[in-house]
Formats: structure tokens, sequence, C-alpha cells
């Protein structure tokens, strides 16, 4: 037996981050670019069965929709591995969600500009769960770039939580999101600890 390989192991760290946000706004896209392994998917094809249903209207050329939830992992460093874990967008995959957020540190909520509407119930979801998230702007072709402060405002963001423009697509984008998102939550835990100390 390995012994300093086992020792290795127990010393490294894991923990778990959510992905969420409307449907079509990158979660799925986004922990495939930055995952280690070959992510799970549990996509279903989008049919006719979704009409009245699911709004596909903003993303017309959707083929296909996560129903459960993609499953992704990435080693940040020799003592922490991340386990990754994006929601459902559709409202009626969103039961799921409760699950999903079991043994959570944090969640990177995803927005796209051109349909802000969408990332309000997320956003309540986490801010009612007491979970710590940053919202994370998606960069899709074609979009228009407004500043960060502008999209902060209009989705009524708390001043302490983040915000960031990434590109889901890309590998080392997407990573700076989850990096964020980890400090962030540690930085949460660190408060809440001082604050019951004292």
């Amino acid at each position: 037996m390995d012994y300093a390989r086992t020792s290795a192991a127990r010393r490294a760290a894991s923990t778990k981050i959510v992905v969420a946000g409307g449907f079509g706004v990158g979660k799925t896209t986004l922990v495939g670019s930055v995952s280690e392994i070959v992510p799970l998917r549990t996509e279903a094809l989008v049919t006719n069965e979704s009409e009245g249903v699911d709004d596909l209207s903003a993303v017309p050329g959707k083929a296909s929709t996560t129903v459960a939830m993609d499953f992704g992992r990435l080693t940040l460093d020799k003592d922490l591995v991340l386990y990754l874990f994006g929601t459902p967008g559709q409202r009626r995959f969103w039961f799921m969600w409760d699950d999903l957020c079991v043994g959570a540190i944090g969640a990177i909520v995803l927005v796209d500009t051109a349909r802000l509407d969408d990332s309000f119930s997320p956003l309540d979801y986490f801010e009612s769960k007491g979970l710590p998230f940053i919202v994370a702007v998606n960069a899709f072709d074609g979009s228009e770039q407004y500043p960060l402060e502008d999209v902060a405002r209009a989705l009524a963001l708390p001043p302490h939580v983040p915000i960031m423009r990434i590109d889901a697509r890309n590998r080392d984008s997407a990573k700076q999101a989850l990096i964020r998102v980890t400090e962030y939550a540690l930085q949460q835990l660190t408060q809440n600890v001082a604050v019951e100390v004292h």
C-alpha cells in the first residue's frame, strides 16, 4: 500500500458548487468547459410536448434541455477538489434544486442580459436559502455588453454579492467564476463563525 498517496488523498478537501440560472443560459456549457472528467449530463430532446409549457422564443436553436442535473469535477489545487452540479433551468424541473443544493458551499447564478427577468427567481431562491452566491454575466455572441454596475442595479443585487463577466465556453473564464465563488463562500463562512464566537 502506498501510504504517502493515501495520506495525501486524506488531506485533500472537496467541496460542492451549484451552477444555476434560467433556461438556456449556459449552465451545461460551463460545467462541460471546466470539468476534468467527462461530465455527466441528464439531457432530453426538446419536443413538441414542451409547447405551451416552456418558452423557447429566446433560445430557438436549443435542441436539448437538462432534466435533472449536470455533474463535473475540477481540481483547483492539489488539496482542493470542486464538484460541480448544474441545475435544470426549466421551471417544471426546479423541484430538483433543493436536493442539488444539499451540502453546497456556494452557487454561481448565470445571467443572460437579454433575458434578465429569468434571473430573479434563481437569485431569490439562493437568498432565501442563505447560500452564498455570485452572479456571472455570460457573454453571448452578439449580445450587448452592459456595465456590470448597471446589471447589478437592474437585478437589485445587494452590494456584497460579487458580479463578474464570463464566457461559459472558455475554460479559463469559467474557472475564474469557480475560484471567485469558492473565495466568497469561504469569506462568508469565516464572517459567520466570527459573529457566532462574539
